[in-house]
């Protein structure tokens, strides 16, 4: 594996970590969650430099379905991103303090708290499309193991932790912050930490799931 490669990876782990932090709030206090989010963006913005490459052919080429699917959850997770930054640093009380920003806090409050959480399930989606890439060692020295029943199990695993986290995500009402059917999170600071964190994870598997069979079906359907 080049530099490069080894690079991009530690800052993907990195920036995933950060993720899983931030929705954690509850646990570690405004100061922990500003200086976590301000160093996710960081790495979400380093990430987009070296694959800059996408940007420079967006307008370039054919799109097929696949290529389509990657470009909107791309694109949208950088919207959510930025917005989510940008209503966050207008809230800060610690990192950006200096700023003095005073006026719209309402209303960011509300765009940090939606696209939070949409930043949360469009990243998930982003892994799924790279997934193959991703765990391409794990899947082969699996199957390797089992050669008729690898792929099964490596399925049915996938397809426990997408329900577990299908379910995590009806149980907290993650739909209403989406879409601000609330306006405000529901935090409990007494909460296991593992628990939280192993439903959170369960939730990022569901929409790595869903974002990876659904291009594997488009692949299949249109022989890329």
């Amino acid at each position: 594996m080049g530099k490069e490669k080894v690079f991009k990876t530690v800052i993907d782990i990195l920036m995933t970590l950060a993720l899983l932090f931030l929705m954690g709030y509850q646990f570690w206090g405004d100061a922990g969650h500003e200086i976590a989010g301000t160093l996710m963006f960081v790495f979400f913005m380093a990430h987009n430099i070296l694959n800059a490459g996408f940007y420079r052919v967006l307008f370039k080429g054919r799109y097929s379905a696949v290529r389509v699917l990657r470009t909107v959850v791309n694109i949208l997770l950088l919207v959510s991103m930025i917005l989510s930054a940008a209503s966050g640093i207008m809230m800060s009380r610690y990192v950006f303090f200096f700023l003095g920003i005073e006026s719209g806090l309402y209303y960011a409050r509300l765009i940090h708290l939606s696209c939070a959480y949409w930043s949360f399930i469009l990243a998930a989606l982003h892994l799924g499309l790279h997934w193959n890439m991703m765990t391409a060692g794990l899947c082969r020295r699996v199957t390797e193991a089992m050669p008729r029943k690898g792929k099964a199990v490596l399925f049915l695993a996938a397809l426990l932790v997408a329900l577990a986290g299908a379910a995590a995500f009806i149980h907290r009402n993650i739909f209403n912050y989406l879409f601000l059917r609330t306006m405000f999170a529901f935090i409990d600071p007494f909460e296991s930490k593992l628990f939280f964190y192993g439903e959170y994870i369960c939730m990022m598997g569901t929409f790595i799931f869903i974002s990876h069979y659904a291009m594997k079906k488009l692949m299949h359907g249109k022989r890329l």
